[in-house]
Order: structure tokens, then C-alpha cells, then sequence
């Protein structure tokens, strides 16, 4: 089984979504979860994008990376997906085998109504599951 911390600013979205990517289609072989910096809220629109794609995040809640350092769990794969600056902020996680970054913008930036807030933000969703796909096709 292949670990994987998935970790941005405030876990309300981008990590949550590639956790939840990286558990559904990774054939078992990956256990993935996700933290933030500064844990924020669950982000409702991204909860909506996942529901449109048939994954289900709503009873997800927010966690920080210090939850999972305080419990000394180790991971293969530590993996930033927010901003190259925010990304430099992550601590170090004891145990933590590679550190990668795959950087998307910020859902959490994205203002106008939940209409105008969904159609933005599907192209980063779609952007995210494709890198997990890529991911988990360099692990066969």
C-alpha cells in the first residue's frame, strides 16, 4: 500500500480533491488523505464538483498537517497542490518518504455566484484528476 498526504493552505478543496481521486482510483493500492497549513472550511462548490463527477467529500472534514505529524503516521508520498509559495510553508513530516508539488489555482480565489464559482472551478478538478491518473499510472 502506497500512502500519500495530500496537503494545501487550508484543505478545503484542492487536497480534499486529490485525496479523494487517489483513494477511488487507485485500484486499492494507494491510501491517501489530505491536510492544510491553516485548516479553513470545506469548500460547498468543490463539494458540488465532486458530487457531479460521483464522488461524495460532503461528510469530509478539514484536518491539519500537525494532526498527522502528532500521530507520527508516515507516508510515501507527501504532495502540495496549492502554490509553489504556499507549498514552501508545508513542514516537514517525519516519515515522509518523496516530496512532490503539482500546483492548481486556488478555489478558494474564485469569486461570483456558485453558478459562476462551479464552471471555474470544474477545469481545476478535471486538471487534479488528471494528474492523479498520471500519478497512479507511474506506480504500476
Amino acid at each position: 500500500m502506497i500512502r500519500v498526504l495530500f496537503v494545501c493552505i487550508h484543505n478545503s478543496a484542492r487536497s480534499q480533491m486529490a485525496e479523494a481521486y487517489l483513494n477511488a482510483l487507485g485500484g486499492g493500492r494507494f491510501e491517501a488523505k489530505s491536510a492544510g497549513i491553516e485548516p479553513g472550511k470545506l469548500n460547498p462548490v468543490v463539494v458540488e464538483a465532486m458530487r457531479l463527477d460521483g464522488i461524495d467529500i460532503s461528510h469530509n472534514r478539514v484536518k491539519a498537517v500537525e494532526e498527522f505529524i502528532e500521530r507520527g503516521e508516515r507516508f510515501d508520498y507527501l504532495i502540495t497542490v496549492c502554490d509553489e509559495t504556499a507549498a514552501e510553508r508545508c513542514p516537514f513530516v517525519p516519515g515522509t518518504g518523496q516530496r512532490l508539488h503539482f500546483g492548481f489555482p486556488d478555489p478558494s480565489a474564485i469569486t461570483g455566484t456558485v453558478e459562476e464559482r462551479l464552471a471555474t472551478i470544474l477545469p481545476i478538478r478535471d486538471a487534479i484528476k488528471q494528474k492523479i491518473i498520471e500519478f497512479i499510472g507511474g506506480h504500476p
